[in-house]
């Protein structure tokens, strides 16, 4: 039999099509997951590392087939260790709210324009700030460590929070839809980001808590007075009125 045979001979029934469908949606979100991360090229180079076992034993080659094999046998240890980060992000995505994160009503009332004035009347001052925009995952852990506000978003709220002398001005915002619940809030850093591209603590801090979580980090730096995002473990930087509104709309949609 040969193999257009036994392809016509498969009997591929309802079950076989939610197997089929479920294996793409896993697949479909780990690459969503790594795309555009080093984990890309790190999977890209294990996948060629992988693949040099069922070469070698295609040609017959003994020794690049023993060591490939030892190295399929550590390949999962690897895999845990090199891609720890996306692995706690997945699961904290797995453990969120998936009906809030499709519907995207929870975010719909965020004050985008009195978060970007605010934003950009720290920059022009060269005041340091960091806002935290929640997602669909809760930031609770965070928000119980720091110092309970619960008021509506506003300009002149952010700014007086951010203003240096306060006794919040330290660490960071967090903003759960219209109002900001606490400040003071103090995030992991990342080990990610390169000490000579001038990333202080502020920025270490928006990306570490990117790489744990799907909330949105806005990052106004005193140095340069410069505004930037940070989500999914990467780094927006020189963003103006435009641009941050932009970023804002594409992650949580039109504002109300």
């Amino acid at each position: 039999m040969n193999w257009f045979d036994r392809i016509v001979s498969l009997q591929f029934t309802w079950r076989d099509a939610v197997d089929v469908f479920v294996v793409a949606v896993i697949i479909y979100a780990i690459l969503t997951l790594i795309r555009g991360t080093r984990a890309m090229q790190v999977s890209i180079g294990m996948m060629i590392l992988g693949s040099t076992f069922f070469i070698a034993r295609a040609f017959d080659l003994p020794a690049l087939e023993a060591i490939s094999r030892e190295i399929l046998f550590y390949l999962p240890f690897a895999v845990i260790v090199l891609f720890q980060s996306e692995i706690r992000r997945a699961l904290a995505r797995m453990g969120g709210n998936p009906l809030a994160a499709i519907l995207g009503r929870r975010h719909s009332a965020i004050p985008f324009e009195e978060i970007v004035a605010a934003c950009q009347a720290l920059a022009a001052k060269h005041i340091g700030a960091l806002i935290v925009l929640e997602g669909s995952q809760t930031l609770r852990a965070y928000e119980e460590a720091a110092k309970p506000i619960d008021a509506v978003v506003s300009t002149e709220l952010l700014i007086a929070i951010f203003t240096p002398g306060g006794p919040l001005h330290d660490g960071a915002v967090l903003v759960r839809r219209d109002r900001v619940v606490a400040a003071s809030a103090f995030l992991p850093l990342t080990s990610s980001a390169d000490p000579k591209l001038g990333h202080g603590t502020r920025h270490r801090a928006a990306l570490g808590l990117s790489e744990e979580s799907d909330a949105m980090m806005i990052v106004v730096s005193e140095e340069n007075g410069s505004i930037a995002v940070a989500t999914d473990g990467a780094l927006q930087e020189n963003l103006d009125h435009d641009s941050l509104m932009g970023v804002l709309t594409r992650r949580f949609g039109a504002a109300r």
